[in-house]
């Protein structure tokens, strides 16, 4: 086994989740040796063509990252190692969100500007979570990450989104379901953000599902309360304490950020890029 290609432990968990092929035709490359391609490509950030020849035709393993990327088989992996964590009580629903911006590489340009979902738009690549910034264009991860570190939702936009404005689809993309019966767990026992999630819509939003709050506050909205005076209300909860643990989130963004095929965009869809990052979160549940 060599760097970065699946474990044993990790394959035993991940192959029941893969499809099984349907109907005729040539020799079926083994869907082992076909992630340990794509988990290469995302490790070096290497161009399909160059990958090794150890891991079969390039083709065949970018075609099937695109149809597994497409179809939601990533998905379904770490919605299944999640759900067995959740069984087991190892998830810490302490929840901490952040984002982090990566520079999309000029081979993600030029997709088609067609459809387009909640904070996915910009100018440059509608739909494709591209938007143009000082450094050119860019995406922004955003993530909300349990106790642990371990990511419990991604989402996508173009580089040039707020944080604020993407926090609502952050917090409704939880979603983390039963083994048996019952409603998947969407509601967190308390949220930790940095200043740039300081806002009262945000702030309302989680006190009315009896979410807790770690959210610092911003020095102007001190300042303008305290011009306002007895107007102005009382300074919001806060316990530094707590807050410490929102470092997890920032370790979680380093960890995949190792991964160069993460670090730098070279997908030209969102949902091809979004089924890479969601592979290596996999791995990261599995592996820890």
């Amino acid at each position: 086994m060599r760097r970065h290609e699946l474990t044993d432990a990790a394959w035993r968990r991940i192959e029941p989740l893969l499809p099984v092929r349907a109907g005729r035709g040539g020799r079926w490359l083994d869907h082992r040796r076909v992630l340990d391609g794509i988990l290469w490509k995302l490790a070096t950030g290497a161009p399909w063509r160059d990958l090794p020849e150890r891991y079969g035709n390039w083709k065949t393993v970018y075609e099937r990252y695109r149809r597994w990327a497409a179809d939601g088989t990533f998905d379904r992996i770490l919605a299944h190692v999640q759900v067995h964590d959740d069984a087991v009580g190892r998830i810490d629903w302490s929840v901490s969100v952040d984002s982090t911006i990566v520079r999309a590489h000029q081979h993600a340009t030029g997709a088609r500007k067609k459809g387009h979902s909640a904070g996915q738009t910009s100018a440059d690549g509608v739909g494709q979570a591209l938007g143009r910034s000082r450094g050119g264009l860019t995406t922004k991860i955003h993530l909300a990450v349990d106790g642990r570190g371990l990511p419990l939702s991604i989402v996508l936009t173009a580089g040039n989104i707020n944080d604020c404005t993407a926090f609502p689809h952050v917090l409704a993309a939880i979603r983390v379901s039963r083994p048996g019966p019952g409603r998947p767990r969407c509601r967190p026992d308390r949220v930790i953000a940095d200043k740039a999630y300081s806002s009262a819509a945000i702030r309302r939003s989680l006190r009315d599902r009896g979410i807790g709050t770690t959210i610092p506050e911003r020095a102007d909205q001190k300042a303008g309360r305290a011009r306002r005076g007895t107007l102005g209300g009382r300074p919001p909860a806060f316990d530094p304490a707590v807050y410490r643990r929102r470092n997890v989130v920032e370790r979680c963004i380093g960890r995949l950020k190792q991964w160069r095929g993460i670090a730098t965009r070279y997908d030209k869809l969102a949902r091809n890029y979004q089924a890479a990052i969601t592979l290596v979160t996999a791995l990261l549940w599995i592996n820890t």
